[in-house]
C-alpha cells in the first residue's frame, strides 16, 4: 500500500511540475492541430515550389523562344549580305543600300527591333526606336561601337526583360552595325502577375480546405475524444462506460479493442471483488469458531483437549484453503506444469490404483489409452483424484466409479464416471467456478475449489474439462488435453519406451478387476 500511495504522490507531482496545456494551447498540442498545421505547411510548400518552378520554366521559356527569334533575324540578315556582296562583284558596296534593302523586307513582330548604326551613329530603325533602352543604358550604344565580333546580350532588372544581339558590318570601309532587339518586359510582367494572382487563389483555397479539414478531422478523431474521456471517467467501482462504434475504419477498430479491453477488466474486477467476497465468507467461519473457543478456553480450562482439537481441525481448513488458492494462482504462471513424456495406460492404472484406497464403492476400469503423451504427470493426476474424490462425495457404498482414458483423433480423453446423484442443469453452468459447491445435499467439507482445480489444470494442458451429468443418474467428467507433436514423440521416443517397459515391471499383473473397453462418446449418452 505504501508504494501505492508513494506511486500516487510522484504521478501527482508530476501533474503538477508539468500541467497539461489549457485553452488554446491545448487546441494547438492537439492531434488534429499538429496534424492539420504539419499538412497545411506541407502543401503550401508544395504550390509554392510548383508555382516557383512553373515560373522558372516560363521565363526561361519566353527568353529562348525571344533568343530564337533574334538569331533567325540577324541570320537572315547574314544572307542577304552574302548575295548583296555577290551581286555587286566588282562594284562599290554602300552599307547603307545593303540596310535599306533588308530594313524593306523586314516584317517587324511583337516587342521587337531593329536598328542599325553606321560610323557610330544611328541610322535607321524598324519599326521604332526604343528611346527609353538608351535613356537607361546609355552606354549600350558605345559598347556596340566597337564590336568586332557578334555578341548576345541579356538585360534584367526587376521591371525588364530585354534581350539583343548584335552583328558588325564590315563592307565599304564603312563601320557598321546591326542590332536585334527583343523587349520581354511585358510578356515576363504578365507571367509574374498571373503567377502571384495563382498564388493568393492558391493561399485561399489552401486556407478553406484547411477550416474544412479541420471540422472534417474533429468529426474523425470524435471516437479518440470520447476515448480520453470515458478512460478518465473510469474508476475502480465505475467501469460501465463504453463507446458507441462507428463505422468501419481503424478509429472503430480502436473504439471497439477499448470496448473488449473495457469488458475484460469489468470481468475480472467482478471476478477479483466475487473470489475477495468469498475468500473472506471461507475465511471468517473459521476464524469465528477458532475465537469463539479460545474466548470460552478461560471459563472452561477442563475442555482444553477438546478445544484444542477443534482448534487444529479449524486451522488445518483454512491451510487446505490457502493451498488451493495458491495452487489457482500458481495456474496462471508459465512454470506451473512440468511436462515430461509418459504412458497414458500405465498413467490411467496408477490413478485407479490410487482411486481404490479411497472409498469403498464398486470401482471399475473401463479402457486404458494406448499412447505416448506428454504432460504433468503430477498435476494431472491431481486433477483426475480431485473428480475422484468428487465422485465419492456425491455417491453411496452401493454406486459404481468408474475410470477410463482413451485416444481419439488428436486428443486424449480422460473421463471419471459415477452413478450418484447427478447434477442439476442449472447448477453445470457453474459448477466449475470458485467456491461452488455441485448439490445442496454435500455433506463433506470442503470450499468449492476442486473443480476450479481441475479445469485449470486442464487449461494449463491446453485442454478443457467436459460434463454429462442428469439428476438422478450420475455424472461424468471428462479431461481432454491435446496430443503433443510426432516431433515432441522422436525426441521422448526412446524416454517413453524405458517408461513402458519399466511401468511392465512395476505394477502387479492382473489389477484390473472390472474392464470394458468401448468408444468413449458412448458412456456420455
Amino acid at each position: 500500500m505504501a508504494n501505492k500511495y508513494q506511486a500516487n504522490s510522484k504521478s501527482t507531482e508530476m501533474v503538477a511540475k508539468y500541467p497539461p496545456p489549457q485553452g488554446w494551447r491545448r487546441a494547438f498540442h492537439s492531434v488534429r492541430a499538429r496534424l492539420l498545421v504539419w499538412y497545411f505547411l506541407l502543401t503550401a510548400c508544395t504550390a509554392l515550389f510548383s508555382i516557383q518552378t512553373t515560373r522558372q520554366i516560363y521565363c526561361e521559356d519566353l527568353k529562348a523562344r525571344a533568343d530564337a527569334s533574334l538569331v533567325k533575324e540577324v541570320a537572315r540578315f547574314q544572307l542577304l549580305e552574302k548575295q548583296y556582296i555577290a551581286k555587286r562583284a566588282g562594284k562599290a558596296v554602300e552599307t547603307a543600300a545593303l540596310f535599306d534593302k533588308f530594313l524593306a523586307t523586314y516584317a517587324p513582330t511583337r516587342n521587337e527591333y531593329i536598328i542599325t548604326l553606321i560610323n557610330d551613329e544611328i541610322y535607321k530603325y524598324s519599326p521604332i526606336l526604343p528611346s527609353e533602352l538608351f535613356e537607361q543604358y546609355p552606354a549600350l550604344m558605345r559598347q556596340w561601337t566597337y564590336l568586332t565580333e557578334p555578341k548576345k546580350g541579356y538585360i534584367q532588372t526587376s521591371t525588364q526583360r530585354i534581350l539583343y544581339v548584335a552583328h558588325p558590318v564590315s563592307i565599304g570601309g564603312e563601320r557598321a552595325m546591326l542590332v536585334a532587339i527583343h523587349d520581354a518586359s511585358a510578356a515576363f510582367q504578365a507571367g509574374t502577375n498571373a503567377i502571384f494572382l495563382v498564388m493568393q487563389v492558391t493561399l485561399i483555397v489552401l486556407l478553406i480546405f484547411f477550416l474544412l479539414a479541420w471540422i472534417t478531422a474533429g468529426r474523425v478523431l470524435y471516437p479518440l475524444r470520447l476515448l480520453t474521456k470515458t478512460a478518465q471517467s473510469i474508476t475502480e467501482s465505475d467501469m460501465t462506460q463504453r463507446i458507441p462504434v462507428k463505422g468501419a475504419d481503424e478509429i472503430a477498430e480502436l473504439t471497439k479493442t477499448f470496448n473488449e479491453m473495457l469488458d475484460r477488466l469489468q470481468f475480472a474486477f467482478d471476478s477479483q471483488q466475487k473470489f475477495l467476497n468469498d475468500v473472506s465468507h471461507e475465511l471468517r467461519t473459521p476464524i469465528t469458531v477458532i475465537q469463539g473457543h479460545l474466548e470460552m478456553l478461560q471459563f472452561f480450562p477442563e475442555k482444553q483437549e477438546v478445544t484444542v482439537a477443534l482448534v487444529m481441525d479449524e486451522l488445518d481448513r483454512m491451510s487446505r484453503l490457502v493451498n488451493d488458492l495458491l495452487l489457482l494462482a500458481k495456474t496462471e504462471r508459465p512454470d506451473f506444469l512440468r511436462i515430461k513424456p509418459e504412458e497414458l495406460d500405465w498413467l490411467t492404472e496408477e490413478m485407479y490404483l490410487k482411486a481404490r484406497s479411497l472409498a469403498n464403492r464398486d470401482w471399475r476400469l473401463e479402457s486404458k489409452g494406448l499412447s505416448p503423451i506428454m504432460v504433468d504427470r503430477q498435476r494431472l493426476t491431481q486433477a483426475v483424484m480431485n473428480l475422484i474424490q468428487n465422485a465419492v462425495r456425491h455417491t453411496s457404498n452401493d454406486d459404481t466409479i468408474t475410470l477410463g482414458s482413451s485416444v481419439k483423433g488428436d486428443y486424449i480423453y480422460i473421463w471419471v464416471s459415477d452413478t450418484g446423484v447427478g447434477i442439476a442443469p442449472e447448477d453445470q453452468k457453474r459448477i466449475f467456478e470458485r467456491f461452488v459447491r455441485a448439490t445442496k445435499e454435500d455433506q463433506y467439507e470442503g470450499h468449492g475449489l476442486g473443480l476450479a482445480i481441475v479445469q485449470a489444470i486442464a487449461q494449463a494442458h491446453g485442454g478443457w474439462v467436459e460434463l454429462v451429468s442428469r439428476l438422478g443418474h450420475g455424472s461424468t467428467f471428462t479431461i481432454v488435453i491435446p496430443l503433443a507433436s510426432d516431433e515432441e514423440h522422436r525426441i521422448h521416443e526412446s524416454d517413453s519406451d524405458r517408461r513402458r517397459q519399466s511401468s511392465h515391471h512395476s505394477l502387479p499383473g492382473n489389477r484390473v478387476t472390472s474392464t470394458r473397453v468401448h468408444n468413449h462418446s458412448s458412456h456420455q449418452g
